[in-house]
């Protein structure tokens, strides 16, 4: 099985979709010896990874703008046998869509959240035409990806018609392991929001809820923001901490990666993301991977959250994070502990990188005509 996957970038800066492919490619490469391919970024400075465990599969830096590159890239698309796209606005895939019309490519489209309500917001003129040249070069074989039923309600909304598979990202469980009760650190209590720092997120709503929180409540705890994001709107965010009064008690931090990351999620004893909307939210993953009870909101897929008694999932707003961080709160260490846990036991049964994979290649395999429709590929 051939796979040619294209990406902006898979930089550490980079969000949760550099994470989950690089991992599902490794995945797919421990499953299936048969499995190669590449993955083409059109920008590399500080990579995940530089290079996978087996010569296989290669990582490249593909420049359009310089012509043997470009001649190099046209003339490869004809050696695999399937095309996957992560993303939508990038130009050079409706270079790779054209292609793909005249080649007959089978190609496979990972939105990434990019066709959501939220993501449409903004810079809608130039979206709307890059939409307009999106649906006209947009094989009726090509099949979309996403990770949640309410991403595939987002794209049906939008009139497409093409099959949509519906897998979840999946995150390698031996790089977060829980907690032990030595690597918490005595005194406060943490409350972490650690994610990319984007008006998105719903950030302003979580320094209002903390502000509207009585004091009593709040005693013992800290509320920690960690990310990275766009210079000003964090610069904006701190104003408004100071604005309300709060800058003893919400902390910005700089963004942490690797081993100094799942620190972080290990010294947390509840993790939140207020956000407006999410194709998935790998940081939910990484956090009950650790063993930490998690608040988000119906902007996310998360629901079982509450089904599965691991945390709260939310209406958007100022109001029910409020009565949600009340709850956890008041809630004694011993409770939150086994809240964690049983979300740990949720990532183990359905968010491994293993069942990711797994599920990728019965796509793939679909696709190519070697295996019956899966249950997760939806025609309508």
């Amino acid at each position: 099985m051939d796979v040619d996957y294209y990406i902006n970038s898979i930089e550490v800066k980079s969000g949760g979709p550099s994470r989950s492919l690089t991992g599902q490619i490794s995945a797919l490469l421990e499953k299936d010896i048969n499995f190669k391919g590449q993955l083409n970024c059109f920008y590399i400075e500080d990579p995940i990874v530089n290079n996978f465990a087996t010569s296989r599969f290669k990582i490249n830096l593909v420049d359009f703008f310089a012509l043997t590159k470009f001649l190099v890239f046209f003339r490869s698309l004809n050696k695999f046998k399937i095309v996957h796209l992560q993303g939508v606005w990038e130009w050079q895939f409706l270079i790779i869509l054209m292609i793909g019309l005249f080649k007959d490519l089978n190609i496979v489209i990972s939105p990434r959240g990019m066709l959501e309500p939220w993501a449409l917001k903004e810079g809608r003129l130039k979206k709307k035409v890059f939409l307009l040249f999106f649906r006209l070069l947009l094989s009726k074989k090509c099949v979309f990806h996403c990770t949640a039923k309410s991403e595939l309600r987002s794209i049906r909304s939008l009139g497409f018609e093409n099959p949509i598979s519906v897998i979840s990202n999946g995150i390698n469980l031996n790089l977060y392991s829980p907690a032990s009760m030595q690597t918490k650190p005595k005194g406060e209590k943490t409350i972490l929001f650690l994610s990319r720092i984007h008006k998105k997120k719903g950030l302003e709503n979580l320094i209002k809820a903390w502000r509207n929180i009585e004091s009593g409540f709040k005693r013992g705890w800290r509320l920690q923001i960690v990310g990275n994001g766009c210079p000003r709107y964090i610069a904006d965010i701190r104003s408004f901490i100071n604005e309300v009064g709060l800058e003893n008690e919400v902390y910005l931090l700089p963004p942490l990666f690797g081993h100094d990351k799942q620190k972080k999620y290990h010294e947390a004893d509840l993790f939140v993301l207020p956000t407006y909307s999410e194709n998935f939210g790998i940081v939910v993953a990484e956090a009950l991977a650790c063993g930490v009870p998690v608040i988000t909101t119906k902007g996310t897929p998360w629901e079982e959250l509450s089904t599965r008694n691991a945390g709260w999932w939310i209406d958007i707003g100022v109001d029910p994070l409020v009565k949600a961080l009340e709850q956890a709160l008041q809630l004694p260490s011993s409770e939150l502990r086994e809240m964690g846990m049983r979300g740990r036991k949720l990532v183990e049964d359905h968010y491994s990188i293993e069942a990711v994979a797994e599920k990728m290649a019965l796509l793939y395999e679909w696709i190519l005509g070697k295996t019956e429709k899966p249950d997760f590929v939806y025609l309508d």
